[in-house]
């Protein structure tokens, strides 16, 4: 299967980025679950797994084995239970399965189908690409005010934030819905949302926020008729064959979803673990997908296709190009695309040699994706380093993987990439 990289034309790429930058992300703020007790288990030894041989002729096998020993370091050290690996390029692809997928209340060992909790992947795989869907069908506009879809999200300067403040994180809105209270359901959550006040002029500062996500979920429900996963199985999973990506995984999956914290003394497993979005009852713009290494693949391999994978068009290439170039505002120095990370504090998984104008995101509960278009090369990396209990991390691994993927590269110079972003000062 022939893969074409999307031509970056001078005139084309001034186009898009005539807006720019976004600054850092605080940390979320998510409220989790209570800690849970469990009985010690022994250290689950990573899956051994030969590496194919037509992978050998795309990568450096030794980088190779370089990241399964990063991955099994970061088990042996009980930051998380396993993981699931996935690089490719040009269609040639390295995957590895490590460690376990449950250690309580017992164990069971990772698979290469494991369903995971993609928590903020949601924000990427399926809400952005959805606004990025009624934006080319001229159903919004990215510039015009979020008010003129949701009337109720005005006053007190939230009339001025548009589409493109919130798929950027450049809005003024704080990182999440306070949970003190014990408010239940979408339509309350969306209640919220519209009155939150603006901690920050609105597209002049940088601050990773769920109620963006939130208030994008609503948008694509209230412009369509219907809810983001049904909006999204049908125009987007399945088109692409994503069979086990989507919102409230049945329980004939159950066996198979990896899981994460326990509440009320049972582990969540297939009920998001996202406490806003389980509030919401399961779907939500920010958090709630369920995916696979290999589904993410399917979507990775159609960003890098212009939009297409085996016959199935799923955006236009130049929306794929708008959604991956940078669109923050200009007086923000963090650079985000529409719903995807470029360059800010959160873009660990792309290490220190994949090019700036490469992409990706990452989720709470583990998960990450990155993508080059410079070097027609992805990195999938999903764990739940959140089971038994929080308190494992990924966060110095996914960068880590992310150097070495760049590293394992064959006959690509990362220093030297045309159309590669500056680094800022």
């Amino acid at each position: 299967m022939d893969r074409v990289l999307i031509p970056l034309s001078l005139a084309v790429l001034l186009a898009l980025t005539a807006c720019r930058t976004p600054e850092k992300k605080p940390a979320t703020v998510i409220t989790q679950p209570p800690p849970v007790t469990v009985a010690p288990t022994p250290k689950p030894a990573p899956t051994p797994q030969v590496t194919p041989a037509p992978a050998k002729k795309v990568f450096h096998s030794e980088k190779l084995a370089a990241m399964d020993a990063a991955i099994a370091q970061a088990i042996s050290e009980m930051k998380l239970p396993g993981g699931v690996l996935w690089l490719e390029r040009n269609g040639i692809t390295y995957s590895k399965v490590s460690g376990h997928r449950a250690i309580a209340p017992q164990a069971e060992p990772m698979s290469a189908d494991t369903i995971f909790d993609a928590a903020s992947l949601t924000k990427s795989i399926a809400t952005a690409p959805a606004i990025a869907m009624l934006l080319e069908r001229g159903r919004l506009k990215l510039d015009a005010p979020v008010r003129e879809f949701i009337p109720e999200f005005s006053g007190e300067g939230r009339e001025n934030v548009t589409v493109r403040h919130l798929l950027t994180h450049t809005s003024g809105l704080r990182p999440g819905l306070s949970l003190a209270q014990p408010w239940q359901g979408a339509a309350k959550a969306v209640q919220l949302a519209c009155g939150e006040k603006l901690q920050s002029a609105v597209g002049t500062k940088f601050v990773y926020s769920d109620i963006n996500f939130i208030l994008l979920g609503e948008l694509v429900r209230r412009v369509t008729g219907e809810s983001l996963d049904a909006f999204a199985a049908r125009e987007i999973f399945g088109p692409l064959k994503m069979n086990d990506t989507g919102f409230r995984p049945g329980t004939s999956a159950r066996s198979r979803i990896a899981p994460t914290t326990a509440t009320n003394n049972v582990y969540l497993r297939g009920e998001v673990h996202d406490p806003t979005a389980r509030r919401m009852g399961g779907v939500a713009g920010h958090a709630g997908l369920f995916t696979t290494a290999n589904d993410l693949a399917r979507f990775s391999r159609m960003l890098l296709n212009g939009g297409e994978l085996d016959g199935a068009r799923v955006l236009r290439a130049e929306t794929v190009l708008l959604m991956t170039s940078v669109q923050s505002p200009a007086a923000v120095s963090a650079r985000r695309g529409l719903g995807w990370d470029i360059d800010s504090p959160y873009s660990g998984p792309r290490g220190k040699l994949f090019p700036i104008g490469s992409f990706g995101h990452t989720g709470w509960t583990g998960t990450s994706v990155w993508i080059d278009p410079f070097s027609r090369t992805f990195v999938i990396f999903l764990a739940n380093r959140n089971h038994p209990a929080d308190g494992g991390s990924v966060v110095a691994l996914r960068s880590q993987l992310g150097t070495l993927a760049a590293e394992a590269v064959v006959d690509f110079d990362f220093t030297k990439v045309p159309g590669a972003l500056p680094r800022k000062e």
